[in-house]
């Protein structure tokens, strides 16, 4: 959702240095490797530690930063399918960092006296993994199918938001608590967004099959 919105904001923000970089020779796949190296980078450095200020501000310059690879792609005509592969195979190394670290962080590095809590918090970081390779995964083998699934209610710039805002918020002092919720908000949305797009596909492959049957209907028989 927050994606949808934010693309033509960062579209007019962004083109013109997008295309200073297409000057000097700098490429979509150099911005879409270096995106992912510094993301990995600076969330393994600072997460795990609870680090939750310098953190999340720095991952915040990365997810803006990682949005000129696709502009300065489209604003040259050099994007490619290997582009997009490449991109959306090393955003899911990004994300697998950011969550991973978080639940290294609840699993050695949180001060909570509640057990529970920690466990918690763990468990939906770990889920938060998993999810974040499932939703864009549900998309490409659909795309791979014929059918569509770009629906959902959580695109991946809506959980690194929450889950980011969130960690922010920690650091500055909010109850660790915070970060929970928020794990557990981002891992309930991506699963019901796998839901989505698995009721989306199914609806295309069901109206297919009807169009198929219809196609295959002897002449003058009953509409």
């Amino acid at each position: 959702m927050l994606g949808q919105h934010g693309r033509g904001l960062t579209k007019a923000l962004l083109t013109r240095p997008a295309l200073a970089m297409a000057r000097v020779g700098i490429t979509p796949n150099m911005l879409t490797v270096t995106g992912a190296v510094a993301s990995a980078g600076v969330a393994v450095a600072t997460l795990p530690q609870g680090r939750f200020v310098v953190g999340p501000l720095l991952l915040a310059l990365v997810l803006i930063g990682d949005s000129f690879d696709g502009i300065l792609a489209r604003a040259t005509g050099s994007g490619s399918v290997f582009g997009a592969f490449l991109d959306s195979t090393l955003d899911r190394l990004a994300d697998g960092a950011v969550f991973g670290s978080l639940a290294a962080w609840a699993a050695l590095t949180m001060t909570s006296d509640s057990v529970a809590l920690r466990t918690v918090t763990v468990v939906l970081a770990l889920v938060c993994v998993v999810l974040a390779a499932t939703v864009p995964y549900a998309r490409a083998r659909a795309e791979s199918i014929g059918a569509t699934a770009s629906v959902g209610i959580a695109e991946r710039t809506d959980r690194l938001v929450v889950a980011l805002v969130a960690t922010f918020a920690v650091g500055l002092g909010a109850p660790q608590w915070v970060l929970s919720a928020a794990l557990g908000y981002v891992a309930l949305a991506s699963f019901i967004t796998v839901l989505q797009r698995i009721v989306a596909v199914r609806r295309q492959m069901t109206d297919r099959a009807a169009v198929g049957a219809d196609g295959g209907a002897e002449p003058g028989a009953d509409a």
